[in-house]
């Protein structure tokens, strides 16, 4: 039964290696992301920590246009 699933009339190879290849693929996808998002996220704090109160309280008033909803 199992052997069966594995093997799926001969092209089993084929199926299970392609599973692999895309699990593999969005793994190191994900990685990646996350990676940058961290490295990112560290340059917006540094970035944001520099600030004085007078501009943190311009920025907090700020729109940004593009992301205006109707």
């Amino acid at each position: 039964m199992i052997s069966e699933l594995l093997n799926m009339n001969g092209y089993g190879v084929y199926v299970w290696s392609s599973f692999i290849f895309t699990l593999f693929s969005f793994s190191f996808l994900y990685t990646v992301v996350k990676l940058n998002l961290i490295k990112e996220k560290k340059k917006f704090e540094e970035n944001y920590k520099s600030l004085d109160e007078k501009k943190l309280a311009s920025v907090a008033k700020q729109t940004l246009p593009h992301l205006k909803f109707n």
